[in-house]
């Protein structure tokens, strides 16, 4: 992999995602979310392919910023901005609508995408799990562990690695969440 492509993402990712915040008890910085769902194809998924790494570190650039397609496309490249339009929600969709639509879709994706979507849920669960927004109740949290396992279970077969982490901090945090 290119160094200097992937730090020109984390770069201008940064940039889009400027002082959004994560909606954790500890509002860290929006940015260290797509860097660590990047970092666990890499890390856990044994990834090495540039394009999906690119693609992780800029999936939610066009969904939560004013970012426009043609950016990406001009500086990544159009199979970076495919990958982050098929891991992208319609926002003018309602919240029902798209997590329907995510579950229903997952299986029709691309090889990259479904890996991007499992690195993204993996990150998103643990934050469920260990950092949850404030204000989600026990309840939103084990609907959206199950929501999230619904969605992978239609990403199945694009890398084992990760769907087993994704499978095991399914497991053990709806033990977790099921205990409190």
């Amino acid at each position: 992999m290119d160094a200097k492509k992937i730090l020109k993402a984390v770069h201008f990712a940064a940039q889009k995602h400027g002082s959004q915040k994560r909606k954790n008890k500890r509002e860290l910085p929006y940015i260290l979310h797509p860097v660590e769902a990047a970092n666990i194809l890499v890390e856990i998924g044994k990834i090495e392919d540039e394009v999906a790494v690119i693609a992780a570190i800029l999936h939610d650039t066009l969904e939560d910023t004013e970012t426009k397609p043609e950016e990406i496309e001009e500086i990544f490249g159009k199979e970076v901005l495919s990958v982050v339009q098929e891991v992208t929600d319609d926002k003018s969709l309602s919240k029902e609508e798209r997590k329907r639509l995510q579950v229903e879709t997952a299986p029709k994706k691309s090889l990259r995408a479904k890996q991007v979507k499992i690195a993204d849920k993996i990150s998103n669960i643990d934050s469920v799990i260990y950092d949850p927004p404030y204000y989600w109740t026990m309840e939103r949290r084990l609907e959206y562990m199950q929501w999230s396992y619904d969605v992978v279970q239609g990403l199945l077969g694009c890398n084992l690695l990760l769907e087993d982490a994704f499978l095991k901090l399914y497991s053990d945090g709806m033990k977790i969440l099921r205990e409190k």
